[in-house]
């Protein structure tokens, strides 16, 4: 609420202070703010009024206690210290948006120099150290081709969808022979090390090829028979023992072997709304057509970005990129290799570049974001996590987030206006025609990508949300 007044008053007043700033780094600036008494004075205003409203003065009424009595009583260094507090993360801001700055990340503010007295001509002078996106110009738009794949369907494709299809509806049948690659067994398992027994599983299911389980497995089961065992050493996948070698005891209970119908008539009666083999097949391509679309939408998006990345050399900034890189380092497996702790880095660095870009696009193009725009972002995620929209909404706010959701939002919606200014063509020429997935007027706030890509903090607080549930 105080924000709020806060905001109001400053909306009301010319924003007079004198901030110079310094590039220490293309992705990094310090900007020193120089504040009048004018601009300072709004806060501690407020500042004693809120005391005012708290204690009780005699001879005056709560909340309507002088400024001169509050000065005296509780000493202007109190008071403005606390204004202060409330004066400098607005007015930083205020100062970057006016010096055209976009921070990457929360700034190291310093306060240098406070008025200690109220005729003290001392200004509030403060310093803020903080990343910024780089300087760079994008290339226009107008005329502008990009080149994607082909969206192809192959039969083989369509056979793919069927047989998995058939699988759906395939059954189980024990056979009286030696289990063979595809068959289901069910087995009994005993692990050894050094002779003590440090695990046991009885009843697995297991599809002999899978190679699920563990190493060496599926050359042992090939040729048993039920009722017979066999014994290998191989290091074990999980529990206390991972990694160490053991020596396996496998015994066979059944074997079963998966009997597919035929693809006829009368199994796409069984398995589908269609009368027919044919209509179902072309049921299947068209679905099959339809992801293919998809991937091609998703490889348009990934092409037109490149598109725009052609060319430019776009430092990254580096505090922001290490905490981002370190992210997606820590959601790799425990033992994961340095190559793929370098490949988690790299696509770190590549996904804020991108964001860099389409929030510069969003610029360049005027994009504006409206209430609805977020809320309707906002409600989508909720939905994917199972969570009361409401409480997820207040959820965001509560904890400092909406401001990532409209930068998101705001990516999505320049990303779509900007893809819909350009003609996209695959290598033989053809134009590829995206209206239909490119709404003129919403984000793109149901597209799985787009959500994943904003949801760093909303995902979070989501994630919170339904752990406490739980």
């Amino acid at each position: 609420m105080r924000r709020e007044k806060h905001k109001k008053l400053f909306e009301e007043l010319e924003f007079r202070v004198r901030t110079t700033v310094k590039k220490l780094e293309p992705t990094k600036v310090k900007m020193t703010v120089t504040v009048d008494q004018k601009e300072l004075d709004p806060y501690l205003d407020q500042t004693r009024q809120r005391i005012a409203s708290q204690v009780n003065v005699p001879g005056f009424r709560k909340g309507h206690v002088p400024a001169a009595v509050l000065d005296a009583r509780f000493g202007f260094a109190a008071i403005v210290s606390e204004a202060v507090n409330d004066a400098v993360p607005e007015l930083y801001a205020k100062a970057a948006q006016k010096r055209e700055l976009h921070p990457m990340d929360q700034p190291k503010l310093d306060v240098e120099a406070v008025p200690m007295k109220a005729d003290d001509d001392t200004k509030l002078k403060f310093t803020a150290e903080v990343e910024v996106r780089p300087e760079f110009t994008l290339p226009s738009l107008e005329g502008m081709e990009v080149e994607i794949p082909a969206a192809e369907v192959k039969d083989e494709d369509v056979a793919e969808r069927l047989e998995g299809l058939r699988k759906r509806f395939g059954t189980l049948v024990g056979v009286d022979r030696a289990a063979q690659k595809g068959d289901f067994v069910n087995i009994d398992l005993t692990a050894t090390i050094d002779g003590e027994q440090v695990d046991s599983q009885s009843g697995v299911s297991y599809q002999i090829g899978s190679g699920n389980m563990l190493e060496g497995m599926d050359d042992a089961l090939e040729t048993l028979t039920a009722g017979e065992k066999t014994s290998f050493e191989a290091p074990l996948a999980s529990g206390e023992h991972a990694g160490e070698k053991a020596s396996i005891e496998v015994t066979v209970n059944s074997v079963k072997e998966e009997q597919l119908p035929e693809l006829n008539d009368d199994f796409a009666q069984e398995a589908s709304e269609f009368d027919t083999l044919d209509e179902l097949k072309e049921s299947v391509k068209k679905a099959a057509e339809q992801d293919a679309k998809g991937r091609q939408l998703q490889e348009a998006r990934d092409a037109f970005i490149a598109k725009l990345e052609e060319g430019l050399d776009i430092p990254v900034p580096a505090g922001v990129a290490k905490q981002l890189s370190d992210d997606h380092i820590n959601q790799l497996p425990k033992d994961a290799s340095e190559e793929n702790k370098k490949a988690a880095a790299d696509e770190a660095e590549k996904e804020l570049r991108d964001q860099m870009v389409l929030d510069q696009l969003s610029e360049d193009l005027k994009i504006e974001v409206s209430q609805n725009d977020v809320t309707d972002f906002l409600a989508t995620i909720a939905q994917q996590y199972g969570i009361d929209p409401g409480q997820f909404i207040q959820s965001i706010v509560r904890q400092g987030q909406l401001g990532s959701a409209v930068t998101e939002v705001g990516r999505s919606k320049g990303m779509v206006a900007g893809m819909r200014q350009v003609t996209f063509k695959t290598s033989d020429g053809t134009v590829v025609d995206f209206s239909e997935y490119l709404p003129a007027d919403e984000p793109e706030t149901s597209d799985e990508e787009a959500s994943a890509q904003a949801a760093a903090a909303a995902a979070s607080i989501a994630d919170s949300m339904t752990a406490a549930s739980k």
